[in-house]
């Protein structure tokens, strides 16, 4: 069969046996694939090509996954650069993944402008700022700005908004403030802590 796009036909593809879409299944078998990233990336540190970024000598983070968002983080130094660029073309190679480059971004956090675009390049991935937001939560932006609140509470207006054009009676508004809104609260609230002796919880 083929496919139809704008009109034209695609290539024709044999049609085989496999998961819909929305399976429940999916999702497990998404990340049992994603663990041979994981394992990729671990050989690459035994074999001394990487090397975890340590957190004051408290703990060591290599690879950061949820779902289908993965971090590698790594010291900005074109060894690094290299082990991660062999460890994404394993990855293809072996899982029969293609890594789609152009949704990839590089972060860099105390580096080198010139640097970072070189890298970039070299990678065929976007730069992205050092603040930034991962799966709905900001990183690198100070909680203590209100620009920092103003994607929230622009999400949190457009929640109330969709439900004025419900008929909604009592309990379910209350249902719905409970388990919707408080939800995405706690969810954006729980990464930030007090500032430390003497700091103001936030």
């Amino acid at each position: 069969m083929s496919v139809l796009v704008n009109g034209n036909p695609t290539k024709e593809f044999k049609v085989f046996r496999g998961l819909r879409q929305g399976d429940p299944l999916s999702p497990f078998i998404f990340v049992l694939v994603t663990e041979g990233l994981t394992g990729l990336v671990r050989k690459s540190i035994e074999v001394g090509e990487f090397q975890s970024y340590s957190i004051k000598g408290a703990c060591k983070v290599d690879v950061l996954q949820f779902a289908d968002d993965t971090l590698i983080v790594g010291d900005g130094n074109w060894k690094h650069v290299w082990a991660v660029r062999a460890v994404l073309r394993a990855f293809e190679v072996v899982s029969g993944l293609g890594i789609n480059y152009h949704k990839s971004k590089l972060i860099g956090i105390n580096s080198n402008s010139h640097f970072l675009e070189v890298v970039s390049h070299f990678l065929s991935c976007k730069l992205e700022d050092s603040s930034f937001y991962f799966l709905g939560i900001p990183i690198g932006f100070s909680p203590r700005k209100e620009t920092t609140w103003h994607p929230f509470f622009l999400k949190l207006k457009n929640r109330l908004e969709d439900w004025t054009n419900r008929c909604l009676n009592l309990g379910d508004r209350i249902t719905l403030l409970k388990f919707v809104l408080s939800s995405l609260c706690i969810f954006t609230m729980y990464l930030f802590k007090d500032a430390g002796k003497g700091g103001e919880k936030i």
